[in-house]
Protein backbone atom coordinates (compact mmCIF):
# COMPACT_ATOMS: atom_id res chain seq x y z
CA UNK A 1 0.00 0.00 0.00
CA UNK A 2 1.28 3.38 -0.90
CA UNK A 3 2.03 6.30 1.35
CA UNK A 4 -1.13 7.86 -0.21
CA UNK A 5 -3.78 5.12 0.10
CA UNK A 6 -2.40 4.58 3.31
CA UNK A 7 -3.05 7.99 4.33
CA UNK A 8 -6.51 8.10 2.97
CA UNK A 9 -7.11 4.75 5.03
CA UNK A 10 -5.99 6.37 8.14
CA UNK A 11 -8.05 9.62 7.64
CA UNK A 12 -11.32 7.38 6.96
CA UNK A 13 -10.66 5.69 10.02
CA UNK A 14 -10.23 7.83 12.40
CA UNK A 15 -13.83 9.44 11.07
CA UNK A 16 -15.55 5.76 10.52
CA UNK A 17 -14.05 4.42 14.01
CA UNK A 18 -13.96 6.68 16.99
CA UNK A 19 -16.00 5.69 20.06
CA UNK A 20 -16.59 8.13 23.00
CA UNK A 21 -15.70 7.36 26.38
CA UNK A 22 -18.16 7.97 28.92
CA UNK A 23 -17.35 10.04 32.21
CA UNK A 24 -14.74 12.15 30.04
CA UNK A 25 -16.21 12.28 26.36
CA UNK A 26 -12.46 11.58 25.08
CA UNK A 27 -13.12 10.41 21.42
CA UNK A 28 -11.25 7.20 20.88
CA UNK A 29 -9.84 5.26 17.96
CA UNK A 30 -11.43 1.18 17.96
CA UNK A 31 -10.63 -0.55 15.29
CA UNK A 32 -11.74 -3.86 16.83
CA UNK A 33 -15.18 -4.91 16.81
CA UNK A 34 -16.71 -5.55 20.55
CA UNK A 35 -17.63 -9.34 19.73
CA UNK A 36 -14.08 -9.99 18.96
CA UNK A 37 -12.17 -8.53 21.23
CA UNK A 38 -14.27 -9.70 24.14
CA UNK A 39 -13.91 -13.10 22.82
CA UNK A 40 -10.24 -13.41 22.54
CA UNK A 41 -10.53 -11.93 26.18
CA UNK A 42 -12.72 -14.52 27.95
CA UNK A 43 -10.15 -17.17 26.00
CA UNK A 44 -7.05 -15.43 27.44
CA UNK A 45 -9.22 -14.76 31.33
CA UNK A 46 -9.70 -19.21 31.11
CA UNK A 47 -6.50 -19.72 30.18
CA UNK A 48 -5.52 -17.16 33.23
CA UNK A 49 -7.79 -18.82 35.64
CA UNK A 50 -6.86 -22.73 34.69
CA UNK A 51 -3.02 -21.67 35.59
CA UNK A 52 -3.70 -19.91 38.54
CA UNK A 53 -4.60 -20.44 42.29
CA UNK A 54 -8.06 -19.00 43.22
CA UNK A 55 -8.17 -17.76 46.85
CA UNK A 56 -9.89 -20.02 49.57
CA UNK A 57 -10.26 -16.78 51.69
CA UNK A 58 -14.14 -16.58 51.17
CA UNK A 59 -14.84 -13.59 53.33
CA UNK A 60 -12.35 -11.64 51.05
CA UNK A 61 -13.50 -13.32 47.02
CA UNK A 62 -17.72 -12.41 48.76
CA UNK A 63 -16.29 -8.97 49.16
CA UNK A 64 -14.16 -8.39 45.95
CA UNK A 65 -17.73 -10.12 44.29
CA UNK A 66 -20.52 -7.81 46.45
CA UNK A 67 -18.24 -4.59 45.52
CA UNK A 68 -17.97 -5.76 41.79
CA UNK A 69 -21.49 -6.50 40.90
CA UNK A 70 -22.53 -3.09 42.82
CA UNK A 71 -20.17 -1.32 40.58
CA UNK A 72 -20.95 -3.65 37.64
CA UNK A 73 -24.68 -2.71 38.39
CA UNK A 74 -24.19 1.18 37.96
CA UNK A 75 -22.03 0.72 34.61
CA UNK A 76 -24.58 0.23 32.60
CA UNK A 77 -22.89 -2.27 30.24
CA UNK A 78 -26.08 -4.72 29.80
CA UNK A 79 -23.46 -6.94 27.21
CA UNK A 80 -20.80 -7.73 29.56
CA UNK A 81 -20.78 -10.90 31.38
CA UNK A 82 -19.23 -10.15 34.31
CA UNK A 83 -16.88 -12.29 36.25
CA UNK A 84 -15.21 -11.80 39.80
CA UNK A 85 -12.40 -14.16 41.35
CA UNK A 86 -9.69 -13.34 43.86
CA UNK A 87 -6.29 -14.83 42.50
CA UNK A 88 -4.26 -16.39 45.16
CA UNK A 89 -0.52 -14.72 44.67
CA UNK A 90 0.36 -12.41 47.66
CA UNK A 91 3.83 -11.09 45.81
CA UNK A 92 1.52 -9.77 42.97
CA UNK A 93 0.00 -5.90 43.85
CA UNK A 94 -2.14 -5.81 40.59
CA UNK A 95 -6.11 -6.41 39.77
CA UNK A 96 -7.42 -6.19 36.23
CA UNK A 97 -11.11 -6.27 34.56
CA UNK A 98 -10.72 -7.38 30.68
CA UNK A 99 -13.18 -6.36 28.06
CA UNK A 100 -16.17 -8.18 28.71
CA UNK A 101 -16.34 -7.92 32.55
CA UNK A 102 -13.60 -10.68 33.32
CA UNK A 103 -12.17 -9.06 37.05
CA UNK A 104 -9.32 -10.99 38.71
CA UNK A 105 -7.43 -9.01 41.65
CA UNK A 106 -4.22 -10.57 43.16
CA UNK A 107 -4.44 -11.42 47.03
CA UNK A 108 -1.20 -8.91 47.05
CA UNK A 109 -3.42 -5.83 46.48
CA UNK A 110 -6.02 -6.80 49.40
CA UNK A 111 -4.22 -5.25 52.26
CA UNK A 112 -3.22 -2.09 50.55
CA UNK A 113 -6.85 -2.03 49.97
CA UNK A 114 -7.88 -2.25 53.10
CA UNK A 115 -10.96 -2.13 53.48
CA UNK A 116 -14.20 -2.54 51.37
CA UNK A 117 -14.21 1.31 50.06
CA UNK A 118 -10.42 0.68 48.97
CA UNK A 119 -11.43 -2.53 46.93
CA UNK A 120 -14.01 -0.15 45.28
CA UNK A 121 -11.85 2.04 44.59
CA UNK A 122 -9.00 -0.16 43.01
CA UNK A 123 -12.47 -1.93 41.56
CA UNK A 124 -13.99 1.09 40.08
CA UNK A 125 -10.83 2.00 38.56
CA UNK A 126 -9.98 -1.54 37.11
CA UNK A 127 -13.47 -1.94 35.05
CA UNK A 128 -13.27 1.93 33.98
CA UNK A 129 -10.15 0.43 31.48
CA UNK A 130 -12.79 -2.01 30.06
CA UNK A 131 -15.61 0.21 30.38
CA UNK A 132 -13.90 2.97 28.38
CA UNK A 133 -12.38 0.05 25.71
CA UNK A 134 -8.61 0.89 26.79
CA UNK A 135 -7.87 -2.93 25.66
CA UNK A 136 -9.66 -2.25 22.69
CA UNK A 137 -8.29 0.96 21.94
CA UNK A 138 -4.49 -0.47 22.68
CA UNK A 139 -5.48 -3.80 20.54
CA UNK A 140 -6.36 -1.41 17.46
CA UNK A 141 -3.00 0.76 17.73
CA UNK A 142 -0.78 -2.35 17.70
CA UNK A 143 -2.02 -4.30 14.79
CA UNK A 144 -2.14 -0.97 12.89
CA UNK A 145 1.87 -0.85 13.80
CA UNK A 146 2.19 -4.77 13.37
CA UNK A 147 0.15 -5.47 10.33
CA UNK A 148 -0.87 -1.96 9.06
CA UNK A 149 -4.20 -3.99 8.91
CA UNK A 150 -7.52 -3.34 10.55
CA UNK A 151 -9.03 -6.84 10.94
CA UNK A 152 -8.20 -8.78 14.08
CA UNK A 153 -10.33 -12.04 12.28
CA UNK A 154 -7.62 -11.94 9.33
CA UNK A 155 -4.44 -11.00 11.92
CA UNK A 156 -5.81 -14.47 14.07
CA UNK A 157 -6.25 -16.16 10.99
CA UNK A 158 -2.77 -15.27 9.18
CA UNK A 159 -0.16 -14.78 12.59
CA UNK A 160 -2.21 -16.24 15.71
CA UNK A 161 0.44 -16.46 17.81
CA UNK A 162 1.96 -12.84 17.03
CA UNK A 163 -1.53 -12.11 17.56
CA UNK A 164 -2.10 -13.66 20.89
CA UNK A 165 0.68 -11.87 21.96
CA UNK A 166 -0.26 -8.10 20.51
CA UNK A 167 -3.58 -9.34 22.42
CA UNK A 168 -2.44 -10.14 25.56
CA UNK A 169 -0.05 -6.91 26.13
CA UNK A 170 -2.88 -5.14 25.65
CA UNK A 171 -5.23 -6.69 28.10
CA UNK A 172 -2.61 -6.63 30.16
CA UNK A 173 -1.05 -10.29 30.11
CA UNK A 174 3.02 -10.95 31.07
CA UNK A 175 4.55 -13.73 30.26
CA UNK A 176 6.06 -14.52 33.59
CA UNK A 177 4.61 -12.64 36.34
CA UNK A 178 0.41 -12.32 35.79
CA UNK A 179 -0.41 -9.22 34.77
CA UNK A 180 1.07 -6.08 33.97
CA UNK A 181 -1.13 -2.48 32.98
CA UNK A 182 0.01 -1.66 30.03
CA UNK A 183 -1.85 1.27 29.35
CA UNK A 184 -0.62 4.75 29.29
CA UNK A 185 -0.87 7.61 31.83
CA UNK A 186 -3.78 9.20 29.52
CA UNK A 187 -5.93 5.88 29.52
CA UNK A 188 -4.79 5.28 34.02
CA UNK A 189 -5.76 8.75 34.80
CA UNK A 190 -8.79 8.48 32.69
CA UNK A 191 -9.74 5.14 34.35
CA UNK A 192 -9.13 6.94 37.91
CA UNK A 193 -11.21 9.63 36.48
CA UNK A 194 -14.46 7.12 35.47
CA UNK A 195 -13.26 4.80 38.47
CA UNK A 196 -14.03 7.26 41.47
CA UNK A 197 -17.48 8.20 39.97
CA UNK A 198 -18.66 4.48 39.29
CA UNK A 199 -17.48 3.64 42.90
CA UNK A 200 -19.21 7.14 44.24
CA UNK A 201 -22.23 6.01 42.15
CA UNK A 202 -22.85 2.30 43.63
CA UNK A 203 -22.72 3.63 47.29
CA UNK A 204 -18.66 4.07 48.31
CA UNK A 205 -16.66 6.93 49.59
CA UNK A 206 -14.34 8.28 47.09
CA UNK A 207 -11.91 9.96 49.29
CA UNK A 208 -11.10 6.55 50.17
CA UNK A 209 -9.10 6.39 46.69
CA UNK A 210 -7.01 9.13 47.78
CA UNK A 211 -6.08 7.14 51.39
CA UNK A 212 -5.40 3.79 48.59
CA UNK A 213 -2.74 6.17 47.11
CA UNK A 214 -0.90 7.12 50.04
CA UNK A 215 -1.23 3.12 51.49
CA UNK A 216 0.41 2.86 47.72
CA UNK A 217 2.97 5.35 48.30
CA UNK A 218 4.24 4.13 51.45
CA UNK A 219 4.37 0.32 50.26
CA UNK A 220 6.46 1.26 47.25
CA UNK A 221 9.29 3.72 49.24
CA UNK A 222 12.48 2.05 49.35
CA UNK A 223 12.04 -0.75 46.70
CA UNK A 224 10.91 -1.04 43.16
CA UNK A 225 7.50 -0.26 42.33
CA UNK A 226 4.96 -2.77 42.33
CA UNK A 227 3.45 -3.75 38.13
CA UNK A 228 0.35 -1.90 39.80
CA UNK A 229 2.47 1.19 39.37
CA UNK A 230 4.29 0.62 36.61
CA UNK A 231 3.21 2.82 33.36
CA UNK A 232 1.20 5.18 36.02
CA UNK A 233 1.43 8.22 37.05
CA UNK A 234 3.42 9.12 39.66
CA UNK A 235 1.59 9.05 43.07
CA UNK A 236 1.54 12.75 43.48
CA UNK A 237 0.28 13.61 40.38
CA UNK A 238 -2.65 10.79 40.80
CA UNK A 239 -3.63 12.07 44.41
CA UNK A 240 -3.63 15.85 43.37
CA UNK A 241 -5.78 14.71 40.30
CA UNK A 242 -8.48 12.25 42.64
CA UNK A 243 -8.64 15.82 45.15
CA UNK A 244 -9.60 17.58 41.67
CA UNK A 245 -12.53 14.93 40.70
CA UNK A 246 -13.75 14.80 44.48
CA UNK A 247 -16.80 17.63 43.91
CA UNK A 248 -18.14 15.53 40.80
CA UNK A 249 -17.82 12.61 42.86
CA UNK A 250 -19.16 13.28 46.56
CA UNK A 251 -22.32 14.52 45.09
CA UNK A 252 -22.71 10.93 43.65
CA UNK A 253 -22.06 9.63 46.92
CA UNK A 254 -23.85 11.48 48.86
CA UNK A 255 -26.57 10.68 46.23
CA UNK A 256 -26.20 7.28 46.72
CA UNK A 257 -26.23 6.95 50.12
CA UNK A 258 -29.95 8.47 50.38
CA UNK A 259 -31.10 5.90 47.89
Amino acid sequence: MNSLKFSMLSALLLITSCATVPITGRRSLILVPDSEITALASGSYKELLQKSKLSTDQASVDMIRRVGQRIAAVSNQPDFQWEFNLIDDPKIVNAFCMPGGKVAFYTGIMPICKNEDGVAAVMGHEVAHAIAKHGAERMSQQLLLNFGAISLTTAMRNKPETTKAIANMAFGVGANIGFVLPYGRMQESEADHIGIIYAAKAGYNPEEAVSLWLRMEAFSKGQNPPEFLSTHPSNETRIQQLKGWMPEALPEYQKAKRN
